[in-house]
C-alpha cells in the first residue's frame, strides 16, 4: 500500500515527531511505501493568495507545491495527517493544506450544476487517517469545545469530498500523561500502521 503522511509541527523534540517515527516504523515493518510531506521544513505557503482563489475557481492550482502534493496523493492508497491541536484547531500549515490543496478539479469535483454535492478526484485514496496530540482532555474537548477537528476535517472536508474510510486517533493530555502511557501509545500506533490494509 502507498501511504502519504502530511506531518505538521515546527519543533524536532515534539510528541507529533515521535508519533510520527512510530508510524513511519509500522508502515516500514509493513512494507508498505511512504511518501513524506512535512510542511515544517518544505516551508509551505498555507495563505491563499488572490491569485490561488482564481486558480481554485478555475480548478489550476499554480502553487508548485500544491502542485507537488496532489501528484503525490492521487496515487496514494492511504492518507494520514499528523499535527497539533492548538487553540482547538489545527495549526496554519495544515489549515492552508486544506485551502490549498483539496482543491476542485484536483481533490474533488462537483456532480451538480448547483455545485453542492461532490466525488473524489484521487480515485486510488481508500481512507484517511488523522493522528492529533492535545493539552485538553477528550471529554472536554468533546462537550466544551464542540469537537472542532472532527467537524471540519472528518464530518467536514473528507466526508464532503466522498471518502468513506476516515479515522481520527487523539491523544490528549499530552504534558500530563506519565513517560510509559507515551511509550505505550507509540507502539500502538507502530503495530497499527504496520497491520494497515
Amino acid at each position: 500500500m502507498k501511504v502519504v503522511i502530511v506531518f505538521n509541527h515546527p519543533y524536532d523534540g515534539s510528541f507529533c515527531n515521535a508519533i510520527l517515527q512510530s508510524v513511519i516504523n509500522g508502515l516500514t515493518k509493513g512494507n508498505h511505501q511512504i511518501d513524506l510531506i512535512h510542511l515544517d521544513k518544505d516551508n509551505f505557503n498555507p495563505v491563499m493568495t488572490a491569485g490561488d482563489l482564481k486558480a481554485f475557481r478555475d480548478k489550476k492550482p499554480i502553487d508548485p507545491k500544491v502542485i507537488e502534493y496532489n501528484n503525490k496523493i492521487k496515487n496514494a492508497d492511504h492518507l494520514v495527517f499528523i499535527f497539533p491541536i492548538w487553540w482547538e484547531l489545527m495549526p496554519a500549515m495544515t489549515k492552508g493544506f486544506v485551502d490549498k490543496v483539496i482543491f476542485p478539479g484536483v481533490a474533488y469535483d462537483y456532480t451538480n450544476k448547483e455545485n453542492t454535492r461532490m466525488k473524489p478526484l484521487w480515485y486510488n485514496l481508500k481512507g484517511v487517517t488523522m493522528i492529533t496530540t492535545m493539552n485538553t482532555p477528550n471529554w472536554l474537548y468533546r462537550i466544551f469545545f464542540g469537537n472542532a477537528i472532527k467537524k471540519a476535517m472528518i464530518m467536514g472536508t473528507f466526508w464532503k469530498i466522498g471518502l468513506k474510510n476516515r479515522k481520527w486517533i487523539s491523544f490528549d493530555q499530552v504534558k500530563q500523561v506519565t513517560v510509559d502511557k507515551r511509550k505505550k501509545w507509540l507502539t500502538e500506533l507502530e503495530n497499527k500502521f504496520n497491520d494497515l490494509k
